[in-house]
C-alpha cells in the first residue's frame, strides 16, 4: 500500500523529505543560536564574577598589604569553585600574580600587556582547550588610582548546554511529525485502495483494456440489471442462452421477449443461488446477487449457467461418489475387532440403509470356531442381520438351510453373486427337510430384490452376504452387483482374519492353560485364590505359582512375559519351569531371580542367533516366600509391580521393596526384603494388566487397588471378586493374573528346638529330649524312624559341620525335622563300598523320609527331612530291598 512506485507512497516520500529538511534547518538554527548564547553566556559569566572582586571591600586592602597572595590565593580558589569559571588571577599594576589556580605561577610576571586596563573589558581567545572567554577588571583605590587587575577565564563547551537541552524535543516533534504524516497518508491510501479496489493507474488501465474481452470469452451468461429494471450489460453467452433481441443494453427486461418467470426474477430484489428455471430447451442455473454494498436495490449481477447436460450426469456422479462414501466407512469400520461375529455386524450395520433395508451374514460353523471351511455348503450359521425401521431382520444366531435352487444355493454352489429381482422364493419362510427354517428376511411381500454375493478369501467361500430391498425403493439392477462384491470382498478378508486371529487365540488359550498350574497346593501356611483372565486382543505371557518349600515355607510366585502369542506363551512355561526347578534348590529369592536372569538372556540370545524376528525382550517376575514359623516375607522382584498387604484391620499398602531391572537386561543386581506380615493379613500379587489400562494412568490404578482391598475380614476368594469388581477386565488388552493369599502361623505348640553341643554325647540326649516331644505330640509311632534321623544328622554335623548345631521340629502337615550347623558344606548321597566304613547315614536318612535336602542360610545350612504324621516311612512298599541292612553283605557289617 506504501511501496514507492504508488501515488501514496510518492506523497509519503514527498513528506518524509519536507520533515527532513524542516529538522535539518531548526537543528542548524538550534546549534548557531547555542554557539551565540553560549559566547554570550560565559562572558556576562566571568565579567561578573570579575567584577565582584574587583570591587569587593578588602581586595584593594589585600592587594596592598604585605602578603597579597597568601590573603587573595584561598578567596580566588573558593570562588572559582562556587561559580564554575576555569581561571581567576589577580596580579599587581606591574604584572606580578597574586593569584593563580597553579601556585608555581603565583610571584611571577603575566605575559603581554601588564598595566591595569582603563575599564572593564573582555576578550575571546583559542586555547588548547576550545574557545575561551576572559573578562578583566582594574582594582583601583578610592582617589581612582589603580593597583592591579582582577582576569576571570572560562572556556564557552563548558557553558554550551541549550543544544543538548533542546535536542530531545526537536528529535520527538520529528517523529511526531513523520507518525502524522505516514497515518495521513495511510488513510487516504486504505480509502484510495477501497475505491480503485487495489488496482494501480497501470493495472486499472490494463483492466479495462481486457474487460470486454474477458466478459465475452467465458461460458457464462453475464447479466447486469439497473435498479429502474433496465438491461445496463449482457455478454455474448447471455445473449446466446436467452435468446435476446439486437442491442438490448438499456432497454427494460420486460421487454425483451423473455420467459416471465425468468423476467420477474431479473426485475426483483430478491437474491438467488444456483436457481434451475427452464427456458425455451434449456436448464439454466441462476445466480443474483444486488450491485449495492449496503444492500439497497441499485441494481443486480446476474449469471447463467447451462445445466442440461450436466443433468443427466449429476444422478450418476451423485450415486458414484455415495458408493466410494461407503466404501470408505466399510474400510474404517468393517474389522475394527479381531471378532468374527461382530464383524459379520458392522458389515450389515454398515449397508443398511444406505445401500440395503435389510442385510445378514451366513457363515459355516468352521469359520466361528477359527477354522477352514472344507468346502462349499449350504448349512451355514446366521450371525449378524439388520434391518431399517420398516424391514423386519431375521433372527441372528439361528442355523439355516439353504433350499436348492434358492440363489443363496446358487451363490454358494458357484462362488458367484446372484442378482434376483423376485426375491419372493427366497424369502418365503418354508421348513427345510431336516426341520430347520429356510432363509427369510421377515415380511415375504416385502423384499423386492435380493443380493447374494460369497464371501471369499484366499480361495475359500466363509459363507453368503445378503443385500435385501423393499418396497418403495427401486431394486437392484446390474450395476449394484459389483458394488456389493466389493463390499463384500473387503468384509470377506477382515472375517478371514478374524478366524485366523480365533483359531490362533484359542491355540495360545489351550497353550498357556495347560502350562499355567491347574490346582495349586493347599499348604497350612496360607488360605489361597486366584484369577486369571486372559486378554481377549490376545494371549499374553502372564502366569503365577504356589510352591510349596521346605520348613513349612510358600513361595508366591508372579510373573508377565513382555509380547503376546504363542511365543510369550512358550516363554511363560519355560520361565515357570525354571523357577520350580531353582525353587528346589531352596534359592534366595534375589538368588533365584539372578538366576531366572541369566536364563531369559540366554533365551534371547538363543533366538538372536537363529535369526528369529521376534526376539524376547524380557519379563518381570515377582518372587516371595513365607515362613509361618517366624511370620515374616522375603520378597524380591524384577521390575514387577510391587505386592499389596493387608492387614487384619483392612489397612492396605504397598510394602518399600526395591523394583529391581527387568528379566533379560542383565548387569543389575537384585535384593531382596524380608518384613513381618501379621497372622490374619492378605498378600495380594497381580500383573500389571490388572492396573493398568490406556484410558488410566497406573497411578489411578494403584489407587482404586488399594481401595478395594481396604475391608477387613475378607477372604481370599471375596477379595478376588472386589478387586475384579472395582477393576472390571472388559476390553482388556493384556492378561491379568491375581494371586491373594491369606497368612497363618504355626504356634508354638506345633515347634520345637534344641541347641546341640558339638559333642558325641549330645547325640543320646537329643534323640531322648526328641522322643519325649513326639509323646507329647502323639507321635509315638514316628518316634524310631524320627530319632534314626536325627541320630544321623546330628552326628554328621558334630563330624563334619562347625558350631553352632541346632535342632528344630515342625509339626505341620507332616513331621519336619531339620539341623542346622554353621559349616557351607553340603553332604551328598552315594552308595558306600563294601570296604567303607561309613557313607550310609545319608542312605538311611533318604530311605525313611518322605523327602529330604538341603538349604543355605546367612549363617550355613540346614538340612531337613519330612515324614508323614502316621509314622510311615518314605520307601516304596513292595520294593526290593525294603530292609536298609540287605543293602550290604554280612561280611561287610
Amino acid at each position: 500500500m506504501l511501496r514507492v512506485r504508488s501515488v501514496a507512497g510518492q506523497v509519503l516520500l514527498f513528506q518524509v523529505g519536507v520533515v527532513v529538511l524542516i529538522v535539518a534547518a531548526a537543528l542548524t538554527a538550534l546549534v548557531l543560536q547555542s554557539r551565540s548564547d553560549s559566547g554570550n553566556d560565559a562572558r556576562h559569566r566571568t565579567m561578573a564574577v570579575a567584577s565582584t572582586l574587583a570591587h569587593a571591600p578588602g581586595t584593594v586592602a589585600a592587594m596592598t598589604g604585605p602578603h597579597p597572595s597568601a590573603v587573595l590565593q584561598p578567596l580566588t580558589e573558593r570562588v572559582r569553585s562556587d561559580t564554575g569559571v576555569d581561571l581567576i588571577v589577580v596580579y599587581s599594576s606591574q604584572g606580578v600574580r597574586y593569584t593563580h589556580p597553579d601556585p608555581a605561577r603565583i610571584g611571577k610576571t603575566v605575559f603581554g600587556a601588564v598595566e591595569p586596563p582603563p575599564g572593564p573589558e573582555t576578550d575571546t581567545t583559542k586555547t588548547t582547550e576550545g574557545l575561551a572567554v576572559i573578562s578583566l577588571v582594574p582594582v583601583t583605590r578610592p582617589g581612582g588610582a589603580a593597583v592591579g587587575t582582577v582576569a576571570v577565564g572560562i572556556t564557552v563547551r563548558k557553558v554550551a548546554g541549550m543544544a543538548a537541552e533542546e535536542l530531545p524535543l526537536l528529535l520527538g516533534s520529528s517523529l511526531a511529525a513523520l507518525a502524522v504524516c505516514a497515518g495521513g497518508t495511510t488513510l487516504v491510501s486504505r480509502r484510495l485502495l477501497r475505491q480503485t479496489h487495489g488496482l494501480g493507474p497501470v493495472e486499472m488501465t490494463r483492466m479495462y483494456d481486457h474487460h470486454d474481452a474477458v466478459l465475452h470469452a467465458v461460458r457464462e451468461g453475464v447479466l447486469i440489471t439497473g435498479g429502474d429494471g433496465r438491461l445496463l450489460l449482457a455478454n455474448d453467452e447471455a445473449r446466446r442462452l436467452l435468446d435476446l433481441p439486437p442491442d438490448p443494453e438499456q432497454r427494460r427486461v420486460t421487454d425483451l421477449g423473455l420467459d416471465p418467470e425468468m423476467a420477474e426474477l431479473l426485475t426483483s430484489e430478491r437474491t438467488a443461488t444456483d436457481e434451475v428455471h427452464l427456458t425455451a430447451d434449456r436448464l439454466l442455473a441462476v445466480n443474483k446477487r444486488s450491485t449495492a454494498p449496503d444492500g439497497n436495490h441499485a441494481g443486480s449481477v446476474v449469471t447463467l449457467r447451462d445445466t442440461t447436460e450436466l443433468r443427466a450426469l449429476s444422478g450418476r456422479a451423485e450415486v458414484a461418489r455415495e458408493r466410494l462414501t461407503l466404501l470408505y466407512d466399510a474400510g474404517t469400520r468393517i474389522g475394527s475387532t479381531l471378532d468374527v461375529r461382530r464383524t459379520a455386524r458392522e458389515l450389515t450395520e454398515v449397508a443398511v440403509p444406505r445401500f440395503a433395508d435389510m442385510a445378514t451374514v451366513e457363515l459355516a460353523e468352521e469359520v466361528l470356531r477359527g477354522e477352514e471351511p472344507t468346502g462349499p455348503r449350504t448349512d451355514l450359521r446366521r450371525v449378524a442381520a439388520s434391518g431399517t425401521e420398516g424391514g423386519r431382520p431375521p433372527e441372528a444366531g439361528r442355523s439355516v438351510r439353504f433350499a436348492p435352487g434358492t440363489p443363496q444355493a446358487r451363490c454358494v454352489a458357484s462362488g458367484r453373486p446372484v442378482l434376483d429381482t423376485d426375491a419372493g422364493a427366497a424369502a418365503d419362510g418354508r421348513p427345510g427337510p431336516d426341520g430347520r427354517d429356510v432363509a427369510h428376511t421377515g415380511d415375504p411381500s416385502g423384499p423386492h430384490a435380493l443380493i447374494v454375493v460369497p464371501l471369499r478369501a484366499r480361495g475359500t467361500v466363509l459363507g453368503v452376504v445378503e443385500f435385501w430391498r423393499a418396497r418403495p425403493r427401486e431394486p437392484f439392477d446390474t450395476e449394484d452387483v459389483p458394488f456389493a462384491e466389493e463390499l463384500a470382498t473387503r468384509a470377506a478378508v477382515a472375517l478371514d482374519n478374524a478366524r485366523r486371529f480365533t483359531r490362533e487365540h484359542a491355540m495360545a488359550v489351550t497353550l498357556q492353560r495347560s502350562l499355567l498350574p491347574r490346582d495349586l497346593p493347599e499348604p497350612s501356611a496360607l488360605e489361597l485364590a486366584h484369577r486369571y483372565l486372559p486378554a481377549q486382543a490376545g494371549v499374553g505371557g502372564d502366569w503365577f505359582d504356589v510352591i510349596e518349600l521346605s520348613g513349612a515355607r510358600v513361595a508366591l510366585v508372579v510373573g508377565d512375559v513382555v509380547g503376546h502369542g504363542l511365543h510369550a506363551a512358550a516363554t511363560m512355561g519355560r520361565l515357570r519351569t525354571a523357577v520350580h526347578n531353582f525353587a528346589t534348590l531352596d534359592l534366595a529369592p534375589d538368588e533365584l531371580l539372578a538366576r531366572l536372569d541369566d536364563l531369559v538372556a540366554r533365551m534371547d540370545r538363543e533366538r538372536t542367533a537363529q535369526g528369529e524376528d521376534e526376539g524376547l525382550v524380557g519379563a518381570t517376575c515377582l518372587y516371595v516366600v513365607y515362613d509361618p514359623v517366624s511370620g515374616t516375607c522375603c520378597l524380591a522382584r524384577a521390575g514387577h509391580p510391587p505386592p499389596a498387604l493387608v492387614l487384619p484391620d483392612g489397612t492396605a499398602s504397598f510394602p518399600e521393596t526395591p523394583a529391581g531391572p527387568p528379566l533379560g537386561l542383565g548387569g543389575l543386581p537384585f535384593e531382596c526384603t524380608e518384613f513381618p506380615v501379621a497372622e490374619g493379613s492378605r498378600l495380594v500379587l497381580y500383573t500389571d494388566g490388572l492396573v493398568e489400562d490406556r484410558d488410566r494412568d497406573i497411578d489411578a490404578g494403584l489407587a482404586i487397588l488399594l481401595t478395594a482391598l481396604s475391608h477387613p475380614g475378607r477372604t481370599p476368594e471375596q477379595t478376588c471378586r472386589a478387586v475384579l469388581a472395582a477393576l472390571p477386565p472388559d476390553h482388556a488388552r493384556d492378561d491379568i493374573a491375581l494371586l491373594v493369599a491369606r497368612t497363618r502361623v504355626l504356634n508354638a505348640g506345633q515347634v520345637a528346638d534344641w541347641d546341640v553341643p558339638r559333642e558325641a554325647e549330645a547325640v543320646s540326649a537329643v534323640r531322648a529330649a526328641v522322643g519325649r516331644q513326639l509323646e507329647t505330640w502323639g507321635l509315638d509311632g514316628a518316634g524310631f524312624t524320627t530319632e534314626l534321623i536325627l541320630s544321623e544328622l546330628v552326628t554328621n554335623a558334630i563330624r563334619y559341620g562347625s558350631a553352632p548345631i541346632h535342632v528344630r521340629l515342625l509339626r505341620d502337615r507332616s513331621l519336619i525335622c531339620e539341623v542346622s550347623d554353621g559349616s557351607s558344606t553340603s553332604p551328598h548321597l552315594r552308595h558306600a563300598a563294601a570296604t567303607d566304613e561309613g557313607g550310609r547315614g545319608l542312605f538311611l536318612v533318604a530311605r525313611y523320609a518322605e523327602r529330604w535336602g538341603t538349604r543355605y542360610t546367612s549363617t550355613g545350612k540346614v538340612i531337613w527331612t519330612e515324614q508323614p504324621l502316621g509314622g510311615g516311612t518314605g520307601e516304596v512298599p513292595g520294593a526290593p530291598g525294603d530292609d536298609p541292612l540287605d543293602q550290604w553283605a554280612d561280611v561287610t557289617l
